[in-house]
Order: structure tokens, then sequence, then C-alpha cells
């Protein structure tokens, strides 16, 4: 399995993002420039020009017509997806670090920090489909006293809901209309770093600094399945044709220079969904793991690094032909 190597970013990547379609692959990193790539060969289409800080979070819509970003510049933007032409800057208090288009389009969030006296803050924006005309946030999401600032947020099955990673592990499940706090289930215990939806929407699965990956039931927060390493997970993702999922993850670069070099470990690890055994590795990286996306069709996965690269991985023939045996 020969990955196409995507050499574009100049500092470590912080997320990936396939398109519905899934022809194209957006990336953003530390480095200020949101990217977009064609996902079948690895060309770069071209970059979102604006930024000023890390860009934490990226996310496309469903027709591929908008881009959100959430950056370290204390700023969300919206763009044109396929021209980069810059929409709007909704301006924030605090870093955007998490970003997500709500299903029809209609609607997004993001995420700001808790820094500098401010709450972290989930804000709900309408998109306009004239760009001169949008607006801010018309609501927010303010995490409770006492709790952990928001790390991740994402839609839940018909936009009725907002599902949250917090910093201390926690996962709480909010209503969209009310921000009422529905649920919530503490089992990881560090940061949330991932959190990613099956194609069904009835289940997620989260990614922990604890060295944790755990696949939650979306109705009851019951951990359905476990998937313990002995390594930060950074990113977790669900496969939408096997029965398998993915993680990437590695110590960070302080432990990594006090320990051995091989000490690091950076390959992506398949498990299999419902025997949480793992199946595989997939090396190449030089640095920790990041963020991992699936392909649409689930034939071929990406992953970003902290050394910079992003690699997509069309996946061989044997792949497919698979056959677990439970016994072995």
């Amino acid at each position: 399995m020969r990955p196409i190597l995507l050499n574009g970013h100049t500092r470590s990547l912080t997320k990936i993002k396939y398109n519905r379609e899934g022809d194209l692959l957006f990336s953003v990193s530390k480095d200020h420039t949101p990217t977009v790539w064609y996902s079948h060969n690895g060309e770069r289409l071209g970059t979102y020009e604006g930024h000023n800080g890390t860009c934490w979070d990226i996310d496309v819509n469903g027709s591929t017509t908008r881009v959100l970003t959430g950056s370290g510049d204390n700023t969300c933007r919206l763009w044109e997806a396929l021209t980069g032409k810059e929409l709007h800057v909704f301006e924030t208090r605090s870093a955007v670090r998490s970003v997500a288009f709500a299903f029809g389009d209609e609607e997004a969030i993001f995420v700001t920090d808790a820094t500098m006296g401010n709450k972290s803050t989930i804000h709900f924006i309408k998109i306009a489909e004239n760009p001169q005309e949008q607006q801010g946030p018309y609501k927010t999401i303010i995490v409770n006293d006492g709790e952990s600032k928001f790390s991740i947020a994402r839609w839940g099955y018909l936009n009725k809901t907002i599902v949250a990673g917090h910093d201390d592990g926690t996962i709480s499940i909010y209503d969209a209309e009310t921000g009422k706090l529905l649920r919530k289930a503490k089992d990881h215990t560090s940061t949330i770093q991932d959190l990613q939806f099956s194609t069904d929407l009835s289940y997620f699965i989260t990614a922990s600094k604890d060295t944790n990956s755990f696949i939650y039931d979306y109705d009851t927060l019951k951990i359905l399945k476990r998937y313990p390493t002995e390594r930060p997970v950074n990113s977790a993702a669900i496969s939408p044709l096997k029965e398998h999922i993915i993680l990437g993850g590695g110590q960070d670069a302080m432990s990594v220079t006090t320990t051995s070099v091989t000490a690091g470990k950076f390959e992506v690890r398949f498990f299999h969904k419902i025997f949480q055994e793992e199946i595989g590795r997939v090396k190449g990286h030089f640095g920790p793991i990041n963020t991992l996306a699936f392909h649409p069709s689930g034939k071929s996965f990406a992953s970003g690094g902290e050394d910079g690269y992003i690699r997509i991985h069309h996946l061989d023939p044997d792949y497919f032909t698979f056959k677990y045996d439970e016994e072995e």
C-alpha cells in the first residue's frame, strides 16, 4: 500500500476532513493556511488566505460550497469552498477550537476557548445565502461553573442535539434548541481530542489523551466498545465500509526526546470494531498522528501528523477480501 504524500503545510497538522463526495480533502495546521487537495492524486487545489494564527479545525458543508475554519487568532472564518474567497470573519475573544456545519448546511457552530476570563462557549450561527447578509452568533451554550472547558463539539442526529467533548474527558449532550444539558458521561480521564460519528449517527467514537478510545451509544452515552492503547490517542475514525476503526496518536515531542527513537510508535492502528482486537498497523509518519479521516467510500483513508505531512492510503485489494477469524 503505497501512500500519496501531501507536502504543503510547513507545520504540524491539526485536522483533515473529506467533503461528502470524497473527491476533496481539506486540511488545517499550525501554519495559518487552510488547504484543499484532490483526494485521488494528492494535487493541491488551493489555499484559504487570511488567518494569522494556528488553525485548529475545519469543516466543509454538504454541498461543498462553504468552508468554516477556527483559529488561535480569535476568529472563525467562512469561505467560498472552490474559490478560496473569504466571505465572513466572526471575531471572538479567545481561540476557536472546533467548528462544525449542521446537516442541511443552514447552520453551524464554533467553540471558543476559556482564556482571559472568558468561559468556554459553543456559538450558533445561521449561514446566510448572501454573504453580505451574514450575521454573528444568535445563540450560545456556555460551560457551567466548575465544569471543564469544551475541546470539541459536533451536531447530533437531525440537528436536535450538540455532542461536546471536554478537557477533563467528559462527554455532554445538549438540546440544540434550548441549550439544556440532556445527559453526560465521564469515562475518559483526560482531554477528548477527537469525536467522529458513525454513518447512521447512532454511535460515535472518541479519542483521548488518556490512551483510550471508546465507542458510545448516542442515545444513552453507554460505552459499547473499548480500545485501550499504551499511548495518547489523538484521533479515531470509523470505517463506513468494514467493521473496522482506526486510531492514531503517539507520545508528544517532549516525551519522545527523553526516550528511545522508536518509543513514539507513530502508526495508524486498525482494530476490529466488534471484537476490539488490533488487526494491523500502517507506518509512515515521523511524529505523532494528530488527525485521521476515512474516505466516504471506505476504500481509502488519510492521516495528518506532527511532521507536517498528510498521507493518503488507498487500501489494497487484500484489505477488502480479508476475513477476520474470531478464534485466531
